[in-house]
C-alpha cells in the first residue's frame, strides 16, 4: 500500500471573497474559536499520521511563517515555498517538485473534511491510478456539483462550470497524488484543476472517493459561522434505543406504546451521568413498526416525549432523536446498518462524526457506525450501558489530565 507521510497545502491566494478580513491577514490565518483555520488542518493531518507539510504560499506569507515556524511546536515538520500571488495552483505545485515525496496528500487551504487517510489511501491503491480526489456527494444540495464518477469509482467528467446534469458531487480537495502527475504539467502559469484533472480523466487515471460527510469551508464570509460551530470542541455520543435505553420487544414485534416501554436497569442513570459530564446525546433508532403498520409516527412521538420527560426528571438530556420508519426492504439510506441517520445528524448539528461515539447493542449498530466513521461500543449481558459509560467518562477524564 502507498505510504503517505507528506501533505501539500495550496495556500497562496489573496482571499478576495473574504474581504475585508483578508486585507491584513492571509485566508488560512482567519481565526475560528480564536485559532487560525490552518492550525485545525495541521491538527487533522497529525491525527492521520502525516509527518511533514509543505505550504505553498503567495499572499502575505510571513504571517503564516511567523506563526507556525518550522512546525516543531505543533508536533510536525513544516516547509515553505513562496511564489508570486499571481501564480495559479498548477504552477505552485510544479515549482515545488524538488520538495515532493513520490506520493503525497494535496489539499486546499480553505476546506476542512474529517479525513480518514487510511481509507482514502486504500481506495486509491485499489484503483491503481495516478491520483484520487475526494468528492462530497452533495445529496443535501449544499453547493453545486462538478464531478461525475462511474460505477467503478473512476472520475469521467470534471465540469468547472457546474452546469452538467447527473453529477456525482463536488471535489473538496484532499487528493492523493503520485508525483508522476507532474510530468503532465506545463512550465506556464496554469490551473491544476482546469488543466490537469481533465488530462487525468482522459487517461482514466483519476479515481473519485465519494463521501457523505459534509465538508466545511472558509472560502466565503457567509460560511464562517457554521464552520466555526463545526470546529468547536464537543463531546458527542449517539445512543441506540431498543436494547440500550429500553428493553427490546420480542422478535418481529415493536415497542408500540408508552405502556410497552420499559427502561433497562441503569440506563437513565447512565444518560444522566453523561449529561452531567458535558456530553451531547442523540438517539439513532430503527423503527420499522411504522412501515409495518403496527404503530404510527404519533405513537412513536408519544413514546419519545414520555421517555425524554422521564430522563429529564433525573437530570439527563437528549438533544435530538433520529429514527428510520422504513422496513428492511425499502432501500432507504437511513435504516441501520446504513449510516444515513448519522449523516443527517451531522449536517443538522454541525458534528464531526469521526470525533463521536455510538453506543449500540447489535451487529447492525457496529456496521452503521463503521460506515459513518463513528467509533462504536456495543453493550452486552457482560457489560451494561452504565458500565460502558463509566469506563468511557473515566477514560476521557484521564486523557484530558494527560494533555493539561
Amino acid at each position: 500500500m502507498v505510504s503517505i507521510k507528506q501533505a501539500v497545502i495550496l495556500a497562496g491566494g489573496i482571499g478576495t471573497r473574504l474581504r475585508p478580513l483578508t486585507y491584513k491577514i492571509p485566508k488560512p490565518m482567519i481565526l475560528l474559536n480564536n485559532k487560525p483555520f490552518l492550525e485545525y488542518l495541521i491538527e487533522l493531518l497529525k491525527e492521520n499520521g502525516i509527518e511533514e507539510i509543505v505550504l505553498l504560499l503567495g499572499y502575505l506569507p510571513d504571517k503564516i511563517k511567523e506563526y507556525f515556524g518550522d512546525g516543531l511546536n505543533f508536533g510536525i515538520k513544516i516547509k515553505y515555498l513562496v511564489g508570486d500571488v499571481s501564480f495559479e495552483t498548477g504552477k505552485r505545485i510544479k515549482n515545488a517538485e524538488e520538495l515532493l515525496d513520490d506520493n503525497f496528500l494535496l489539499m486546499y487551504c480553505d476546506n476542512y473534511w474529517p479525513l480518514n487517510l487510511k481509507k482514502l489511501v486504500e481506495y486509491h491503491d485499489n484503483h491503481n491510478v495516478l491520483a484520487t480526489v475526494t468528492i462530497y456527494t452533495n445529496k443535501d444540495n449544499f453547493t453545486k456539483s462538478n464531478m461525475r464518477v462511474d460505477d467503478k469509482g473512476y472520475v469521467i467528467l470534471y465540469d468547472k462550470s457546474r452546469q452538467e446534469k447527473n453529477l456525482s458531487g463536488v471535489d473538496i480537495g484532499f487528493f492523493i497524488i503520485n508525483k508522476k502527475v507532474l510530468e503532465l504539467m506545463p512550465d506556464t502559469n496554469f490551473s491544476f484543476e482546469k488543466e490537469i484533472l481533465p488530462e487525468l480523466i482522459k487517461k482514466k487515471q483519476l479515481a473519485g472517493y465519494l463521501t457523505n460527510h459534509r465538508y466545511y469551508s472558509i472560502g466565503k464570509i457567509e460560511r464562517l459561522p457554521v464552520t466555526e460551530k463545526f470546529l468547536q470542541p464537543k463531546k458527542v455520543i449517539f445512543l441506540d434505543r431498543d436494547g440500550v435505553i429500553n428493553k427490546k420487544a420480542p422478535k418481529a414485534d415493536y415497542v408500540k406504546s408508552w405502556g410497552e416501554f420499559e427502561f433497562l436497569p441503569g440506563s437513565v442513570e447512565a444518560i444522566t451521568f453523561l449529561t452531567k459530564n458535558g456530553y451531547d446525546l442523540y438517539i439513532i433508532s430503527n423503527q420499522a413498526g411504522i412501515a409495518r403498520g403496527m404503530m404510527t409516527p404519533d405513537d412513536l412521538k408519544e413514546i419519545h416525549q414520555n421517555m425524554t420527560n422521564e430522563i429529564e426528571k433525573k437530570g439527563g438530556k437528549i438533544l435530538g432523536i433520529y429514527y428510520c420508519p422504513h422496513g428492511w426492504d425499502y432501500g432507504c439510506e437511513c435504516r441501520k446498518p446504513k449510516p444515513g441517520m448519522f449523516f443527517q445528524a451531522a449536517r443538522e448539528r454541525c458534528l464531526d462524526l469521526t470525533k463521536t461515539i455510538f453506543i449500540g447493542d447489535d451487529e447492525r449498530d457496529a456496521e452503521a457506525g463503521e460506515a459513518a466513521g463513528v467509533k462504536t461500543i456495543l453493550v452486552s449481558p457482560k457489560k451494561s450501558f452504565l458500565e460502558v459509560v463509566k469506563e468511557l467518562v473515566n477514560f476521557d477524564k484521564n486523557n484530558a489530565n494527560k494533555t493539561d
